[in-house]
């Protein structure tokens, strides 16, 4: 919450821009570069998206969400880092258990999941989105295995063996000693209190929601650069805010016909309770690649697979000659267009020497 409130501010330093055309200087605050920033966010989603282009392959490509049961995402609320944990790791065996049985795939896929642990309204809401290639390199990795058009795994199937791993390892989490509980479910730190409490959810219907397959790389790529690096709200759903009301637009998916965005107002301590709600443990990695994209094979990998479909490596772009230098902005100036250069930086806490002149004095 600190880092927030400080980014972009005096509070972490900065330095003074000036237009090397005309007199316009501005000041730039630097960023907390935290990733439950909603300001932060933009570079860090570029750098790796531009990371992820070099990965993908002109394959069709399937796209899941995999959804906890309500009840036990509030203890998840509890327990971040062994339940969040724990949901990576049943998706991952789960869908790669499922694609290397011979009646199905019968290949070691990869898969790339993204945590979100909120709702439209903030609420915690904790799902995975996965997306994978329809496809895999076959167990001796002489050729590549195509899934059906159209279609990569049994939906039921999936869910139910990630229901099965997910309790288990629920299960084991709590023998061990790992999970803590409090309010009205305190009596579930009790053996046989957990296991009657934990019974109904072996029977019911977990929620994993399979999508239509995206239309080509394009489109994954599209995809991830909205969902990887997005936090809980965004400053675009803002409405208004004072010191007693925030209001925000969120999206009813209740409604099934006609608009569903609308605008909610909470108290301001609600809307800040909310947000912290989705903070997730210090290195806690919520973005995960398993199977063929895991980071220590994914080159080989991805190279290997590209040279039995024929497919060429995207072309890397030259660096082109009109990049600008270290200490030039790649932002023209807004008075005249020209290159704006940093003609001086400042640490936290410290006042630059060099002030921006009124905007009518600029022009």
């Amino acid at each position: 919450m600190s880092a927030i409130e400080a980014c972009r501010t005096e509070a972490l330093g900065g330095h003074v821009a000036a237009c090397t055309k005309c007199s316009h200087q501005h000041i730039a605050y630097n960023s907390c570069k935290n990733r439950h920033c909603p300001k932060c966010q933009g570079p860090a989603a570029r750098d790796w998206m531009a990371a992820r282009a070099e990965d993908l392959l002109p394959v069709e490509y399937f796209h899941a969400v995999f959804t906890l049961p309500a009840e036990i995402a509030r203890i998840a609320l509890w327990n971040k880092r062994a339940i969040y944990g724990l949901l990576f790791r049943a998706l991952a065996e789960a869908v790669m258990t499922i694609a290397a049985d011979p009646k199905r795939l019968g290949a070691r896929v990869g898969l790339t999941s993204v945590l979100h642990t909120w709702g439209s309204a903030l609420t915690h809401h904790p799902h995975i989105h996965m997306i994978v290639p329809g496809g895999s390199l076959s167990p001796g990795g002489s050729r590549w295995v195509a899934c059906k058009p159209g279609f990569f795994l049994h939906v039921r199937v999936l869910a139910r063996l990630f229901r099965r791993l997910f309790l288990e390892g629920l299960d084991a989490l709590h023998r061990t000693g790992e999970l803590a509980f409090f309010s009205d479910l305190a009596r579930l730190a009790d053996a046989d209190d957990f296991a009657k409490w934990l019974a109904p959810f072996r029977k019911s219907e977990w929620v994993v929601y399979a999508k239509p397959p995206f239309g080509g790389p394009e489109q994954v790529l599209a995809y991830l650069s909205r969902y990887t690096h997005r936090v809980a709200i965004s400053n675009q759903r803002l409405v208004s805010a004072d010191a007693n009301t925030v209001a925000f637009r969120w999206k009813d998916y209740r409604i099934k016909r006609g608009d569903r965005m609308k605008v909610m107002r909470l108290d301001t301590h609600e809307f800040i309770r909310r947000f912290l709600m989705h903070v997730l443990p210090d290195g806690f990695h919520r973005i995960r690649h398993y199977g063929l994209l895991a980071s220590a094979q994914r080159k080989a990998n991805i190279a290997k697979v590209r040279a039995l479909t024929g497919a060429s490596a995207p072309e890397q772009e030259p660096p082109s000659e009109d990049d600008p230098a270290p200490l030039t902005l790649r932002e023209p100036c807004p008075c005249c267009g020209g290159s704006m250069r940093i003609i001086e930086t400042f640490r936290r806490g410290q006042v630059p020497r060099s002030r921006a002149p009124p905007r009518e004095q600029a022009a």
